[in-house]
């Protein structure tokens, strides 16, 4: 086992250990798991990330309305324990049915539906302070990736120069012990919304011209995505452009990769980078760049509410910010970054975005 492996496997033999010191002395077993809840999130000023609280719940094996839980948690423990010492992974679907089976002679089984393993697995994750990745766990792999960058994929080398129309498909596990950055040319990270949008960039050869690595998570960036942005930030020192339609869809996306996400506060500092800038499509983008009128998307009632909701997070309260929404909210307008196409199929690549660079025209 590798260094990761050995310490993720040491951590699910401390906590089995503590329930077994509990058992020899007389007393109810139970497991302590810090509480995932929106009112256990709090907003870090110093760190810029949303972080989860100190509220914890103990889980007890005495306990009618715990014991299916506190079971379910040593299944999942021991299933991921074996993946971690025979250096196997599989996806959090396979391991709903490893853990699945009935108990003794009753017809009660362990797992009824996938929805009670998975919230399991995130339990396990922060009563560990262990990535999901970490445990051997995958999900379904989505988002692409090119650039001047080479890199070392399960002891595979891959030359990201060369990767064709695709892409590299970035896979849900990142970790350190299994994907290593050999070198690398890069000047900066741009992370793009759209697999459309990124097609264009890649085409263009817009990564090669500037030196950068282009990513995309197809909307909302997966895990796998998120973390290699953040590992290529913090362990290059390279800069991360988050370039998004504009809508409160896009703002949110920016928000999850910049301050990390509400339903995954325990993983921020993993996940998060507080230095990201927002390159687009911004609300006052139409008058600047003179979009016509009929490329603009009205806004719907959820639209509105989620935008007004955004003026309240703690992180949009920069006078910027606040413009920014509030703009989109009063024009009653929203843009994708595909309408940019108007001014000409390349114009993203060849004069927005380079001019938006170049001018520093970004939020933060």
């Amino acid at each position: 086992m590798d260094a990761v492996s050995k310490q993720t496997a040491a951590k699910i033999e401390k906590l089995a250990e503590a329930v077994m010191r509990t058992v020899k002395g007389g007393n109810n077993p139970f497991v302590e798991i810090p509480i995932r809840s929106l009112a256990n999130v709090r907003w870090s000023e110093k760190k810029r990330l949303v972080e989860l609280g100190n509220q914890r719940q103990k889980r007890y094996f005495f306990n009618v309305s715990m014991a299916k839980k506190f079971m379910q948690t040593f299944l999942v423990s021991d299933a991921c324990k074996e993946l971690v010492e025979s250096g196997k992974t599989t996806s959090i679907r396979d391991l709903y049915y490893v853990t699945k089976h009935t108990i003794g002679d009753t017809k009660q089984n362990t797992f009824e539906e996938q929805d009670e393993s998975d919230p399991i697995i995130e339990d396990l994750e922060v009563a560990l302070d262990s990535l999901r990745e970490e445990l051997h766990l995958f999900a379904s792999r989505k988002g692409s990736m090119v650039g001047p960058i080479t890199i070392r994929d399960s002891g595979d080398t891959i030359d990201l120069r060369r990767m064709g129309s695709g892409g590299w498909a970035v896979p849900s596990i990142v970790e350190e012990n299994i994907i290593q950055f050999v070198r690398h040319e890069a000047k900066y990270i741009l992370l793009i919304e759209k697999d459309a949008v990124w097609t264009r960039f890649n085409e263009d050869k817009f990564w090669k011209r500037e030196r950068c690595i282009i990513l995309q998570g197809g909307g909302q960036p997966p895990r796998g995505v998120r973390r290699l942005v953040q590992r290529l930030h913090s362990e290059l020192k390279l800069p991360v452009y988050v370039l998004v339609d504009n809508d409160p869809w896009g703002f949110y996306i920016y928000s999850v990769m910049k301050q990390g996400s509400i339903n995954l506060a325990y993983e921020s500092m993993r996940m998060a980078v507080p230095d990201a800038r927002f390159v687009g499509l911004s609300s006052f983008d139409k008058q600047k760049y003179k979009l016509p009128d009929n490329v603009a998307i009205k806004m719907d009632d959820g639209d509105n509410a989620r935008a007004k909701q955004m003026l309240a997070y703690p992180w949009f309260k920069h006078a910027k910010w606040q413009r920014e929404i509030a703009e989109m909210v009063s024009s009653g307008m929203k843009y994708e970054l595909e309408a940019l196409s108007r001014r000409g199929i390349s114009f993203i690549t060849e004069e927005y975005l380079p001019k938006k660079l170049k001018d520093r025209d970004w939020l933060e």
